[in-house]
């Protein structure tokens, strides 16, 4: 069950509770699939590795071989000195092409997908204990992705149609014609 797409209830003073929270769980290092669910446009202050700049927030879902989906939160800074980083994460998507320009297309990051690293990240929480979460080191290109076993879930037989143009058997009506009793007429008003 997914909680974070859950908005939930209000609670009565009586009601039974039953949900003990779901499962934490931390993926091993190494390369999955991912998915973008969204991306939120920010500001970032300033570090000191990096000065104040504009950042995207980007929610990727990351599945594992069996099927198991992780959300992993990412910032992607606006900043020259993390130029490649971008252009990395674009190429994993197949939206910038290797060796050249690209315009950052944010409308188009949505549902986007491609593979990703994922490492294990120690930090200190606030109460001073160690925790660990996953993180993203690295977008692999789409032109040149490990090859890694698709997840249980992509694993269907369903296939996307082609596309097909469409055919036009109708002529378009001709202008020459007169116009039909009760509609437009050059010169009625």
């Amino acid at each position: 069950m997914d909680y974070n797409n859950n908005n939930g209830r209000e609670l009565g003073w009586d009601d039974e509770i039953q949900n003990e929270g779901k499962e934490y769980v931390l993926l091993p290092e190494g390369d999955y699939t991912f998915k973008v669910e969204k991306f939120e446009r920010a500001r970032h202050n300033g570090s000191a590795k990096i000065p104040p700049c504009n950042k995207a927030i980007v929610s990727f879902t990351v599945t594992d071989t069996s099927g198991y989906s992780v959300t992993i939160e990412e910032n992607l800074f606006l900043h020259t000195n993390m130029e490649w980083k971008l252009s990395e994460f674009f190429a994993s998507i197949g939206l910038k092409a290797k060796g050249e320009k690209a315009r950052m297309d944010w409308g188009a990051v949505y549902g986007s997908t491609g593979v990703c690293h994922v490492y294990v990240k120690e930090f200190t929480k606030k109460d001073g204990s160690t925790g660990t979460s996953n993180r993203i080191s690295r977008f692999y290109p789409s032109y040149d992705r490990p090859d890694i076993p698709q997840p249980a879930q992509a694993q269907t037989t369903y296939q996307q149609p082609q596309y097909q143009p469409p055919s036009y058997t109708q002529q378009p009506p001709s202008y020459t014609q007169p116009a039909q009793q009760g509609g437009w007429q050059r010169g009625n008003f």
